[in-house]
């Protein structure tokens, strides 16, 4: 006789955990919160579904296991990903490295998941927002303990329950923090939760001025005079401060940086290809351009024409003024903004805006197979989970590889024979 498994969440983690207990043989229960299963899935890679990465190095995420969690990823991995896909239809392509649906809709992701959910007879329960979970007293020796799942006047009783109900990122698709708070009556700590990939605001007033500009750039990020990180991509500016990829790669490190009372500074070089060997040539070769122009018309072609005005500015120059009677000195000035402009981050845009989470139940209080060691029966998958990876595909093969492994032992089929504990537990 197979399990009863409840699943709390409709996103990534809990369709992939689904569709993984009931294939075993489990009768599955999915409450979702929203009015259908998988809203945030369409938002994802800018519509197309970034579905996954081959490129998997543990290297790529963030959490305070990073043994335990390359374990994970072996038992689920690129090729995992793949034929789960395919063996539901799905044609799937790569493309530098990143999974996507041939189709290149999010929509597709979707449909293949809601038609093999539907296919293997399992139970939705929409509009139902999850607030407790609970072991039955009286569970003895011998006999299946069971799990009570309450939400919205509704009461169900599973033999094994699956949190998969995501974090607080993107809150209107139905991650509201819930799960965590379940978590935590469970008897579950946190590690702290905070916003990630995701834009960070800046305290300088003149934001307004360059917004809209783009420009590859490498962009690092400094706390009380040290370097806590760096990337390399297209920075995006705006009235409130940055965005772009590799802003929202550093993102989750300023913000726990800000909940530590630090003072977090972006560095961006916009000259990433230039020695300084070679950048001082390029300074030295434009002298000759001095003459006869406007200190506007002098720096014209060198960067974005929104962002050389406000470097003008900033170096005390006058846009109008005669470039050949310039101060030397604040020329030099400006040339050094160009591959030293340094900013600084008072905050982030809100979870509203953030694709992930940082932080969560912490992979040191759940089993191989992602089964709490508090509570006997109760499963974590997703970003309810101290795990978040970079932009590309990272997160949701975290979803699907952690609905796996959840969905396999809650169906009565986990473990990895190679686990070693010791090892990926360190903690």
């Amino acid at each position: 006789m197979g399990y009863s498994v409840g699943i709390v969440g409709g996103g990534a983690a809990g369709m992939a955990a689904a569709v993984t207990a009931a294939g075993q043989g489990a009768a599955v229960t999915v409450l979702e919160g929203n009015d259908r299963l998988g809203k945030k899935i369409l938002s994802t890679g800018n519509g197309k579904c970034n579905l996954g990465n081959e490129n998997l190095d543990p290297g790529n995420y963030h959490t305070c296991s990073p043994a335990f969690l390359e374990a994970c990823l072996r038992r689920f991995d690129t090729r995992s990903v793949i034929d789960f896909f395919q063996g539901m239809g799905l044609t799937v392509k790569s493309r530098k490295d990143g999974l996507y649906p041939l189709s290149e809709q999010a929509a597709s992701v979707l449909d293949v998941l809601r038609y093999e959910v539907r296919r293997l007879g399992v139970e939705v329960v929409t509009e139902c927002r999850v607030r407790h979970v609970e072991p039955l007293e009286g569970a003895g020796k011998g006999r299946r303990r069971r799990i009570r799942v309450t939400g919205d006047g509704k009461v169900r009783d599973f033999d094994r329950v699956i949190l998969a109900c995501g974090g607080r990122a993107a809150p209107r698709s139905g991650s509201d923090g819930s799960g965590y708070r379940i978590a935590e009556k469970l008897g579950h700590r946190l590690v702290p939760v905070v916003p990630a990939l995701v834009q960070l605001k800046c305290g300088e007033d003149y934001f307004k001025s360059v917004a809209g500009v783009r420009a590859e750039a490498v962009v690092s990020l400094w706390n009380q005079g040290e370097a806590s990180a760096r990337e390399r991509g297209e920075v995006q500016l705006t009235d409130y401060g940055i965005s772009g990829i590799p802003v929202f790669q550093l993102s989750r490190t300023a913000n726990y940086i800000l909940r530590d009372k630090g003072t977090p500074q972006v560095h961006m070089d916009f000259f990433p290809d230039y020695s300084e060997e070679a950048y001082d040539a390029l300074i030295r070769g434009r002298d000759r351009l001095r003459e006869g122009r406007t200190v506007e018309e002098f720096f014209a072609g060198l960067l974005h024409k929104k962002l050389m005005i406000l470097f003008i500015r900033l170096s005390g120059l006058r846009a109008v003024e005669d470039a050949r009677r310039a101060d030397p000195r604040k020329l030099d000035r400006v040339y050094r903004l160009c591959r030293d402009w340094q900013v600084s981050v008072t905050g982030s845009n809100s979870y509203e805006n953030a694709q992930v989470c940082a932080g969560g139940v912490p992979l040191g209080e759940v089993t191989e197979d992602l089964e709490s060691v508090k509570v006997p029966g109760v499963y974590f998958a997703g970003e309810i989970l101290d795990v978040d990876g970079r932009c590309g595909g990272y997160n949701l093969h975290w979803a699907w590889c952690s609905g796996h492994i959840a969905g396999m032992a809650a169906s009565g089929h986990g473990s990895c024979p190679c686990w070693d504990r010791k090892e990926i537990h360190p903690c």
